[in-house]
């Protein structure tokens, strides 16, 4: 899972840098109490953003999905993108296909949107999550059209 701060660039322009940092904290210690919750592991900081991994695929998109939450609250949206798939962790650090596929389903979202690749939607069979097309899209360094798919969150 990647996680991505809409718009940090503009926001951290109209607030400056001291109130940018103590934004991004407070953002980080929410994002950091979702993937404690969820059981995930935060992998590194993005700068305004997380890569995580999880053991469930379903906790993996319900923790997306609340931590857009807590950072909506905050007035903060971000975008979250999902993909299930072999990852080496090596060195305090995640490589392989599968992260990369992430950071391009993340890319395609905007505020507030947790996205998942057609793997991700297959095994999330069962789950309770409601999902919708979101298009077909040819990703940067991925080879053909990949389907992507987007959570139906509650109304809040």
């Amino acid at each position: 899972m990647f996680t991505d701060i809409v718009d940090s660039t503009a926001t951290l322009q109209r607030i400056g840098d001291e109130a940018w940092r103590d934004l991004l904290a407070i953002h980080n210690t929410r994002l950091r109490d979702q993937l404690n919750i969820f059981r995930g592991r935060e992998v590194k900081t993005t700068g305004d953003g997380f890569l995580a991994v999880f053991d469930s695929t379903a906790r993996a998109v319900r923790c997306g999905a609340a931590m857009a939450l807590s950072a909506r609250q905050m007035d903060l949206p971000i975008r979250v993108g999902v993909h299930t798939g072999e990852v080496e962790l090596v060195g305090g650090d995640a490589r392989g296909f599968a992260v990369h596929a992430a950071a391009r389903v993340m890319a395609l979202g905007g505020p507030d949107e947790v996205l998942v690749s057609s793997t991700t939607f297959d095994l999330l069979e069962g789950s309770g999550l409601k999902l919708e097309e979101a298009g077909t899209h040819e990703m940067k360094g991925l080879p053909g059209g990949r389907n992507v798919f987007r959570l139906v969150q509650e109304a809040t």
